[in-house]
């Protein structure tokens, strides 16, 4: 039993040292410092379980035709380039500036089912540059930027068009 208590009182001695670490600022929020390979796989494992686990079972109500495909070129151009990229800027304005690394779709493209891109953009992911777009997007604008994230290198003519216009962009600060 002396095991057992030493054991507990050990564990909080250790949280309340790694509290007071972090609380005293020793611990870096600079979005310019790479985060830690521990770091990166534990948020990544713990934000790809947390919204496994979340994003309610639901099947995407939109269909993937050009109108929609288009509408979500329009939304995305609109949205999400800016970290994301584009065909113009495959490698986004600010994908060197967040940590961690927002996914460069148009290299790399969106690999969770669908409910879950939909949860994600309508919540965001703390921690990240990502936002919660449910209180600017409509559930039908949401439902359809996700069918475009699941087909955008497959595209029909009318929304590759679209996904093509550049958006437009401010310029890098010097």
């Amino acid at each position: 039993m002396k095991g057992f208590l030493f054991g507990v009182v050990t564990m909080l001695v250790i949280l309340a040292l790694g509290l007071l670490f972090a609380l005293l600022g020793f611990v870096g929020m600079r979005a310019d410092n790479p985060p830690s390979k521990m770091e990166t796989a534990l948020a990544g494992r713990a934000m790809d379980a947390s919204v496994a686990r979340a994003a309610p079972k639901v099947t995407n109500p939109v269909t993937a035709d050009e109108t929609n495909l288009a509408a979500g070129a329009r939304l995305y151009r609109e949205h999400c380039s800016l970290c994301h990229g584009d065909p113009a800027h495959p490698k986004s304005a600010l994908a060197d500036s967040l940590n961690p690394l927002a996914p460069q779709f148009t290299n790399d493209m969106a690999d969770m089912p669908e409910n879950q891109n939909f949860y994600i953009l309508q919540h965001g992911i703390r921690w990240t540059a990502m936002p919660g777009w449910k209180n600017v997007l409509s559930e039908q604008q949401t439902w359809q930027l996700v069918t475009f994230l699941s087909h955008m290198h497959d595209l029909p003519p009318s929304a590759k068009q679209v996904f093509a216009e550049t958006a437009p962009r401010t310029s890098a600060p010097n």
